[in-house]
């Protein structure tokens, strides 16, 4: 084995160390400009590669590795040319300029064009390439291999990091450069799309348990803590991302949701949390039992003795009184998140939604669309007051993330009843007001979709139910419009509409 190596790194954790060992097992190393000077500044006997290319640094750094004496040692195969002209190199060690340490909103470009690696990736990919000659090492929490005892499948595993460290390299700096450049706010959906996740934790399984799952990051984090009971499932997670996107709707007022195999089975606003959180249980308290909750402000002692009273499986909140959480600490398996994200940031985490089908890959912009109040248009003789005109923005929001068809019947300012994944819409009405458990009189109904017939109208008035709001746009909204004039419902449309498969 030709014991050389060629260093050049950015990041020096532990490279001193490392080249150490080397050293003492009789390695040559070659390096590059700080890190040569590292090496040497440590007592280490490392090479510039100047003294092999004969060219100095050009261009203030930019250019130190691009040579073909270093890339013909890279690439060396002593099987094809038996007589090399260079020495091969048997280890390559190389690490990145931290692109992704420089993007973000404020980013500016010139910073991010300087901390573009060019040499460095051009290293690991040329070693990686000639993974059955050479040891490739992109990741510092490798020095510890036994570089003596390398064999090929080792040395395929650490190519394959290489390949998988340069792709996703190259995709962030297409990406961040794209949202520099203002490519990305104009189309969301590329001719080309990758998705690069990065693994947190295997979870213990999937929805079901014969199900393998395991929980990555991407881009955007939410920032949260888990402040008690066990860790989170692949359905938590579900579950709870289904609650937040229904709360942060009302991030500003106190609000309630809870959630059921992502589908809300309460919601309400309350002048308090503890009011919000009663009457968003009323709403379907059986659906409740083994729920998701999420709250928009503080939870405090008398909030916390009501979630302890019965099973539920989360509780989300942005903070916790001391007492609060030391109740809810008395449930042991009882998962408490705090979000440390402001909830009005929480829209920005998400902006595509992507489903894999047999047909191909389904990528979509997230239904964030906001009901302006404003705009939307009242089709009745009879108008709303200004109650009902905050119960139906209320109802139609909560529709939104109701799985179609779906419909809500709401009153002020709280979910009486909530019926989604219906295949009829007439029988999704039906349903919705069946589970009030009072009175539908005077509640308003919305729904996710427009009405097809006036079944559905003549539904809401037999049950009064004092106005409607929908998107329209069906072929009988003539008809639909005139049979709630003759009922003396009121009808506002929206122009909006908000299916949820």
């Amino acid at each position: 084995m030709n014991k050389r190596a060629y260093i050049s790194v950015y990041d020096k954790t532990g490279i001193v160390d490392f080249a150490k060992k080397l050293s003492a097992q009789g390695w040559e190393i070659v390096s590059t400009g700080n890190t040569c000077k590292v090496l040497n500044d440590n007592g280490i006997k490392a090479l510039e590669s100047s003294t092999i290319t004969g060219f100095g640094e050009l261009l203030g750094g930019k250019v130190k590795s691009l040579h073909p004496a270093i890339f013909a040692s890279v690439l060396a195969d002593e099987n094809e040319v038996p007589e090399l002209e260079y020495a091969p190199f048997s280890l390559v060690v190389v690490n990145l300029y931290p692109f992704e340490a420089y993007r973000g909103v404020n980013a500016h470009i010139d910073t991010l064009l300087k901390n573009i690696d060019i040499g460095g990736v051009a290293l690991l990919r040329a070693a990686a390439k000639n993974y059955k000659n050479v040891t490739v090492i992109c990741d510092i929490n490798d020095y510890d291999i036994d570089i003596n005892n390398v064999d090929e499948p080792m040395r395929q595993k650490l190519a394959l990091k290489v390949f998988e460290k340069t792709s996703k390299y190259d995709f962030t700096i297409f990406e961040e450069l794209s949202y520099n450049f203002g490519y990305c706010e104009n189309d969301l959906l590329n001719s080309q799309k990758a998705f690069y996740f990065d693994k947190i934790c295997d979870l213990r399984y999937g929805e079901n348990p014969h199900q393998k799952a395991a929980l990555y990051s991407y881009d955007r984090q939410l920032d949260y803590e888990i402040l008690n009971g066990k860790e989170m499932s692949y359905n938590n997670i579900l579950d709870s991302t289904a609650a937040l996107n229904i709360a942060c709707e009302f991030y500003d007022v106190n609000a309630c949701v809870i959630v059921k195999h992502t589908n809300p089975c309460g919601v309400a606003l309350g002048k308090t949390i503890e009011d919000a959180w009663l009457k968003a249980l009323d709403c379907d308290p059986l659906s409740a039992f083994g729920g998701i909750v999420a709250f928009t402000k503080e939870i405090d002692d008398t909030v916390a003795k009501h979630l302890t009273s019965m099973f539920l499986e989360v509780i989300i909140a942005p903070s916790y009184t001391d007492g609060a959480l030391e109740i809810l600490k008395t449930k042991k398996n009882l998962r408490v998140i705090k979000i440390n994200t402001e909830l009005d940031k929480y829209s920005n985490f998400v902006s595509q939604e992507v489903k894999l089908t047999p047909f191909g890959a389904l990528v979509q912009e997230k239904d964030t669309l906001e009901l302006d109040p404003d705009k939307f248009k009242i089709v009745t003789k009879n108008k709303p007051t200004q109650e009902q005109i905050e119960d139906m923005v209320f109802a139609f929001k909560v529709a939104k993330h109701v799985k179609s068809n779906g419909i809500v019947v709401a009153k002020d300012l709280r979910a009486l009843g909530i019926c989604g994944g219906q295949t009829s819409r007439v029988g999704a009405v039906e349903i919705a007001i069946n589970r009030v458990c009072d009175s539908p009189k005077d509640a308003v109904l919305a729904s996710d979709g427009f009405f097809p017939a006036i079944d559905n109208i003549h539904l809401a008035a037999q049950n009064r139910i004092a106005a409607i709001i929908q998107p329209a746009g069906s072929i009988k909204d003539k008809e639909v419009i005139e049979t709630a004039d003759k009922m003396g419902l009121v009808m506002a449309t929206t122009g909006i509409r908000h299916f949820r498969h």
